[in-house]
C-alpha cells in the first residue's frame, strides 16, 4: 500500500490530473459563490498590479499605504457613482427606452414588423418576447445578489492586499513542509498557471473594452446621439465579451439610431461598428493579446457558445481566459510565425 501511494506521489502527471479534478469538484460544489470568487480574484489581481506599478516608481512606499489610498479612491468613486452617475444613468436609460417605444409605435416600425413577419411566424416572435422578459426579470433579481458579491469581494481583496507580504509568507508554508506538501505544490502550480493566463488575458480584454467604449462614444458624440453615457456603459459591458461583444452592441445601437435618425443613422452606426471591430481585430487584439493567446475567431466563438451554455453571462466574459488556461496547462502553445525579412539584391 505504501509503495503504491509513493508511486502515485512520484507520478507527477497522474497526480496533477487527480488534483485538478479535485479542484474542479470543489469549485462545482461552491458554484453558488462563483460571483464572489471571480470578483475577488479580479479585484485582488488588479490591486496587486497597481501596488507593483506604484512601487516600481516609489520603491520605499509601504504596501499598506498604497492599498488604503486605492480603496479610499474606490470608495470615492462608488460615492460618485451612487450619488451622481446612477441618477443620470437612470434618466438616460428611461429616455432611451422611450425612444425605442416611440419607434415601435411609429409607422416605420409597423412596416418593418410586417416585413419581418413574412419570414418569421408570430408564435416565434411571442416566444422570443417571453424569453426576453424572463431574461430581464432574472437580470433585475440578480442585481441585489451581484451587489452583495461585489461588496464581499472588495472586503476580501482588501484584507488580502493589506497584508500581502504576510499572506505570501504564510501561504508558502503549505508547500515547504507537511504530509500534504505534494498536494499544495500542485495547487500552487495550477494557481500560478491560472494567474499567468486567466488574469493577464482578462486584463487585456479590459483594456480593449475601454478602447472600444472610448471609440464608440466619440463616434456617437460626432453623430450627436442622445444618452451617450448609458450607451457607453452598455458598450463597455458588451466589449468585455471577446470579439462578439462589439458586434452584439450593433443591435441596440441600431434600434436607438433608427428611432433618432432613420435608416441613415443605422448605416452610420453599422460603418462605425465595423471600423471599431476592425481596429479591435487588427490593432488592439494583436497589441494586447498577441503574447497571451492566438485563438482563431472560429475557436473564440465556439468557446463563447459553450461557456455561455454552462456559465451564462459569466461564461461570455471568462470563457476565453479559462480556455487559454486549459491550453497552457496541457502545454498546447501556438507556434508564432516568424517574419522573414526580404533580402534586397
Amino acid at each position: 500500500m505504501n509503495t503504491a501511494w509513493q508511486k502515485f506521489k512520484d507520478n507527477v502527471p497522474l497526480r496533477r490530473v487527480v488534483v485538478f479534478l479535485l479542484i474542479v469538484a470543489c469549485l462545482y460544489e461552491m458554484r453558488a459563490m462563483m460571483n464572489t470568487i471571480l470578483l475577488t480574484f479580479i479585484f485582488t489581481y488588479v490591486i496587486v498590479h497597481l501596488i507593483r506599478l506604484v512601487q516600481r516608481y516609489i520603491p520605499k512606499m509601504p504596501t499598506g499605504i498604497i492599498v488604503v489610498v486605492i480603496y479610499l479612491i474606490i470608495l470615492a468613486l462608488l460615492y460618485f457613482v451612487i450619488t451622481v452617475y446612477l441618477p443620470m444613468l437612470v434618466v438616460q436609460i428611461s429616455k432611451m427606452v422611450k425612444s425605442v417605444m416611440a419607434f415601435y409605435e411609429s409607422n416605420e416600425s409597423l412596416r418593418l414588423m410586417s416585413y419581418v413577419t413574412r419570414y418569421i411566424s408570430k408564435s416565434e416572435l411571442i416566444e422570443q418576447a417571453k424569453h426576453a422578459m424572463t431574461f430581464a426579470f432574472h437580470t433585475a433579481t440578480n442585481i441585489g445578489t451581484l451587489t452583495i458579491a461585489t461588496f464581499m469581494s472588495l472586503i476580501l481583496s482588501f484584507f488580502y492586499t493589506i497584508e500581502l507580504k504576510k499572506m505570501r509568507e504564510f501561504s508558502s508554508l503549505f508547500v515547504k513542509s507537511g504530509y500534504l506538501k505534494w498536494l499544495f505544490e500542485d495547487i500552487h502550480y495550477f494557481g500560478k498557471k491560472f494567474t499567468n493566463t486567466f488574469g493577464v488575458v482578462l486584463e487585456a480584454q479590459f483594456f480593449i473594452a475601454i478602447c472600444n467604449t472610448a471609440l464608440t462614444m466619440i463616434g456617437l458624440a460626432i453623430m450627436r446621439m442622445p444618452q451617450i453615457v448609458a450607451l457607453g456603459l452598455m458598450v463597455f459591458i458588451l466589449s468585455l465579451v471577446p470579439v462578439a461583444g462589439v458586434i452584439i452592441s450593433l443591435i441596440p445601437l441600431s434600434i436607438v439610431g433608427y428611432s433618432i435618425g432613420g435608416i441613415r443613422y443605422v448605416i452610420y452606426i453599422f460603418i462605425m461598428i465595423m471600423i471599431i471591430h476592425a481596429v479591435e481585430a487588427y490593432v488592439l487584439n494583436p497589441k494586447f493579446m498577441a503574447s497571451k493567446t492566438e485563438l482563431p475567431i472560429f475557436y473564440t466563438f465556439l468557446v463563447l457558445l459553450v461557456a455561455e451554455h454552462f456559465w451564462s453571462t459569466w461564461g461570455l466574459i471568462v470563457g476565453v481566459p479559462i480556455f487559454t488556461f486549459f491550453l497552457d496547462v496541457l502545454g498546447i502553445k501556438p507556434t508564432k510565425k516568424s517574419k522573414k525579412k526580404a533580402v534586397l539584391k
